[in-house]
């Protein structure tokens, strides 16, 4: 274990970084995926034709927020050094918003969405800044097990947070209660097990990295600017950003809009859909998991591509599926790739990101990956307002994002891309 972590890093330190997927992934799970997506479309906006595109565009709107603000935060915490206070804020501002959508009756459709949009930034600016520590803890030969590691830790949260909201609907359910009773207690469920289970590292997580003279001299906008005048001296990083947009489109799309996809086309029940994400988390976590130590082996590069060629896969099968048993062998495949893929592009960044400006370039990750969850969800949600309620129709052009960023992949080194942020951080 010591050969892989950077020198002073202990092994407690790692599980304490690693507890911030756990924690924060349950949000994504049950908020995003599982429980209230499907709420908000069908008890919140009464299931009008414009319910799931009013979704994905005030999912849109919380993403938006985030690109315009995640390289200005990430220039400011590397001048600075003052990613734990941020990671402070953005973890209490997540949580509080989180529980606001107790409130998020039916009708409440105003309350729903400011809640919504903001505890999702909230959400992205954190997870943003959680990464920028990756490189601070692994050495490069092992950003991928690290990465990997914590993503497979994090959809085991995402199972916890899932599993206790399922245990409380079950509950509900036997009292004769409606989802507009058990929905809203889920939401308070998943903010208290995301404020208890990132303690850990808000408390023991180590900031490593050093005030910045030469960054602080300039505003965060004049640091960032500079920065993308210069990102010609990384092209590696700067196709595989593009790359991300690609595929993290068709990924994003996924994540917000399986809920609706499995009620709308298979007739999934509240508690059906969350039983599928249950299984799904188990399969992510394997996927992260295994494919972090096939990463280090194969190559950042040939990994993604594996991935990305799964998720075409997954596509065509969840498309032409004709009943439940084809779909959950699609969500399964998707659950294998979306851990590996998800991890595997943290691990690309911290290796293709100058060492002094982590947090900067992983804001701008972060900002690839926003818009990429502007697109994918919009796209989907267009889709289906276009073809009158075709989910299957819809999914297969937002698959179509998943073969633009494979092609977008082939020009991408990842040797040369990290000798070129070397260069780059000398410079």
């Amino acid at each position: 274990m010591a050969k892989l972590l950077q020198p002073g890093v202990r092994k407690r330190e790692l599980w304490a970084w690693a507890m911030y997927d756990f924690a924060n992934s349950g949000y994504t799970t049950v908020v995003i995926t599982a429980v209230f997506s499907a709420y908000f479309v069908g008890v919140v906006a009464g299931n009008v034709p414009w319910a799931t595109f009013a979704w994905t565009l005030a999912l849109s709107v919380s993403y938006a927020l985030v690109m315009l603000t995640a390289p200005l935060i990430g220039a400011w915490a590397d001048a600075h050094a003052s990613k734990k206070t941020l990671l402070w804020l953005t973890t209490l501002g997540c949580v509080g918003f989180t529980a606001a959508l107790y409130f998020a009756s039916p009708g409440a459709l105003l309350l729903a969405i400011a809640a919504l949009v903001l505890s999702n930034y909230f959400f992205g600016t954190g997870e943003n800044i959680i990464a920028a520590f990756l490189p601070e803890l692994a050495r490069p030969r092992a950003l991928g097990r690290v990465s990997g590691w914590g993503w497979a830790l994090g959809y085991v949260g995402g199972l916890v947070s899932l599993g206790a909201s399922l245990a409380y609907i079950g509950w509900a359910q036997e009292q004769g209660q409606g989802a507009n009773d058990f929905v809203p207690v889920a939401m308070l469920i998943t903010a208290a097990i995301f404020l208890l289970a990132s303690l850990p590292t808000l408390f023991m997580l180590r900031e490593r990295a050093i005030p910045q003279p030469g960054l602080r001299a300039r505003s965060a906008w004049a640091q960032v600017r500079h920065t993308l005048g210069h990102l010609e001296r990384l092209p590696d990083l700067r196709r595989f950003l593009v790359c991300t947009v690609l595929y993290q489109a068709g990924i994003q799309a996924v994540i917000t809009l399986a809920a609706i996809y499995a009620s709308q086309v298979f007739r999934f029940d509240t508690r059906q859909t969350i039983e599928l994400v249950l299984v799904v988390n188990v399969t992510a976590a394997l996927g992260a998991f295994a494919f972090g130590h096939v990463q280090d082996r194969i190559g950042h590069v040939r990994a993604i591509a594996l991935t990305l060629a799964g998720w075409i896969a997954m596509v065509l099968l969840a498309w032409a599926a004709p009943d439940e048993r084809m779909f959950w062998v699609a969500a399964n495949l998707a659950g294998l790739c979306m851990g590996a893929s998800q991890s595997a592009g943290r691990a690309m960044v911290g290796l293709l990101a100058p060492p002094a400006q982590q947090a900067e370039f992983f804001g701008l990750w972060g900002l690839a990956v926003k818009l990429a969850s502007i697109l994918g969800p919009l796209t989907y949600g267009a889709a289906s307002w276009i073809t009158h309620g075709d989910h299957r129709q819809s999914l297969l052009i937002t698959g179509s994002y998943f073969v633009a960023g494979l092609w977008a992949l082939r020009g991408v080194e990842a040797p040369r891309g990290h000798r070129a942020a070397r260069r780059f951080a000398r410079a």
